[in-house]
């Protein structure tokens, strides 16, 4: 059985009772008035209200960050000068580190220890992308004595970046810094679920001297908010995070008016085991791949596909690990597994465990821990002996829930990784180098971790294949996003054109 940490619940000081919209440099209600409630997952009881934004409310936000690219100092101001601002902001994150983690584990259920980590990488992703901005380059090509070439670089307008709610500070950071560092201004729709975090950049970016109306903020529903903030003409860029069915929808939304789109979706990664690999390292990292951040993660190895030689021992260590993780209060530094974000999500996850039961090996967790009779707690729940046509397999349930499944050869192993809709990441746990370096080129994913668990270098592009995602993002490839290129042909020796009609 799961471990469960002490059943007090913190709730911290100060908490909003409503939270608003932030445009033009002022915190605003909705036009309509209208507004809806947030919940507390551990209690799963309204602890605020947040304004509901409709289209009157995007629309008064474009137009604020539209005003602000055409006629602000931000578009306009020297590289260095926009990383001095974004150094501040990371400053800033970085001294309310806690308060932030604090109200990030409120909002969102994750165990406080992971929440400030995320807090953490938030403002290095401010202090990263002031860096880069500084140190961009250029493309210039020379051809000696007849032709110089060399690119122009431009902040395209107002973006709109549509952010998910399972790390909602760190991933606003992930937009929000490359969007702020390439000159562009923003209109953020944060999730619906977890609108408190989102809510403290707007006091964050004022005093680091953001001028008003670059960054802006309309809380809502996807349906009606971010469905507004896509279609809008004025907004020529959506940089979106969330699931794949939302995302379609997007790609067709943006279509008509032809808007640069980066989307990550879903994922359903595969950890493939070799019989050679380091097994301790390899049930550490897989463990920790499913079950950090509540399994509420976009690459979470949550297919683990193992060599048959060693897949009994394997699941039964990684079965006995399971069983004694701590669940319980997001709050207490001891818990590894806290509250799922809403009671909807809690639903969907606790029916794909039931739908589990009849399709593999429970071999531990399966329900919600019997000391923790409410708010939204789920066991971290194995599988074993799952077949590749099992929906545990080939759907994403972005919760503390696993499929094990063994393979005999190479060749198999790579068909069941990548045998589903999904490419986003891939873990491969061997000891033979050139097997690992070929099988990770073999395997359709956006990203492959060889021998190592999530750990990202901020310089390389992060994104999926398949369903799970168009473009990438990170490093200069956000830049690239961000910006528009233009390429400049200046010749420099004479001109030899076809003269048509001179004769």
């Amino acid at each position: 059985m799961a471990q469960v940490s002490e059943l007090t619940h913190h709730i911290p000081e100060n908490l909003p009772a409503r939270i608003q919209h932030y445009i033009g440099g002022k915190f605003v209600d909705s036009v309509s008035g209208r507004t809806f409630d947030v919940l507390d997952p551990v209690t799963n009881e309204n602890y605020a209200t947040a304004a509901a934004g409709q289209k009157e409310d995007i629309d008064l936000a474009v137009a604020a960050a539209a005003e602000a690219f055409a006629t602000g100092p931000w578009p306009r101001m020297k590289a260095r000068e926009r990383a001095r601002v974004l150094y501040r902001i990371a400053d800033a994150v970085e001294a309310q580190d806690a308060r932030l983690a604090e109200l990030e584990t409120f909002d969102t259920g994750l165990p406080i220890t992971q929440a400030l980590g995320q807090a953490q990488r938030a403002a290095e992703n401010f202090r990263f992308f002031a860096d880069l901005i500084v140190a961009q380059v250029d493309d210039a090509y020379k051809v000696p004595g007849s032709q110089l070439n060399y690119v122009n670089r431009s902040p395209v307008g107002v973006a709109g970046l549509i952010t998910p709610w399972n790390t909602p500070f760190m991933l606003e950071s992930w937009k929000l810094a490359p969007a702020l560092a390439s000159g562009c201004t923003v209109v953020l729709k944060p999730a619906e679920f977890t609108p408190l975090s989102a809510s403290l950049w707007a006091q964050i970016f004022r005093d680091a001297g953001l001028p008003d109306g670059v960054f802006n903020l309309v809380n809502g529903l996807g349906e009606e908010a971010g469905d507004a903030l896509v279609r809008h003409p004025g907004v020529p860029l959506i940089s979106f995070t969330g699931e794949t069915t939302t995302g379609q929808l997007i790609y067709r939304n943006c279509a008509e008016n032809l808007k640069g789109m980066s989307m990550e979706l879903g994922g359903k990664s595969p950890a493939v085991v070799f019989a050679d690999a380091d097994l301790e390292a390899a049930i550490d990292s897989t463990l920790f791949g499913v079950f950090s951040l509540n399994g509420e993660r976009c690459t979470a190895g949550s297919r683990i596909l193992v060599e048959r030689s060693i897949y009994d021992d394997f699941v039964a260590r990684f079965a006995a690990r399971a069983g004694k993780i701590v669940v319980g209060d997001p709050h207490d530094p001891k818990t590894e597994v806290g509250a799922l974000v809403h009671p909807e999500h809690y639903d969907k996850v606790m029916s794909y465990v039931e739908i589990g039961k009849a399709e593999g090996r429970l071999v531990a967790g399966g329900g919600r821990p019997d000391s923790l009779p409410t708010g939204n707690y789920v066991q971290p729940t194995v599988f074993a002996d799952v077949p590749p046509t099992a929906r545990i397999f080939q759907e994403e349930i972005f919760g503390p829930v696993v499929a094990i499944t063994p393979f005999d050869t190479e060749e198999e192993a790579l068909e069941l990784a990548n045998g589903v809709k999904y490419g986003l990441a891939a873990y491969v746990w061997t000891s033979d180098l050139v097997r690992g370096h070929t099988f990770a080129g073999s395997i359709a994913a956006g990203m492959v971790w060889l021998n190592s668990h999530n750990v990202r270098d901020l310089r390389t592009p992060f994104g999926g294949v398949k369903a799970s995602g168009l473009g990438h993002e990170g490093g200069y490839r956000s830049i690239d996003f961000y910006t528009e290129q233009q390429a400049v042909h200046i010749t420099l020796g004479p001109v030899h054109t076809a003269r048509f009609g001179a004769n």
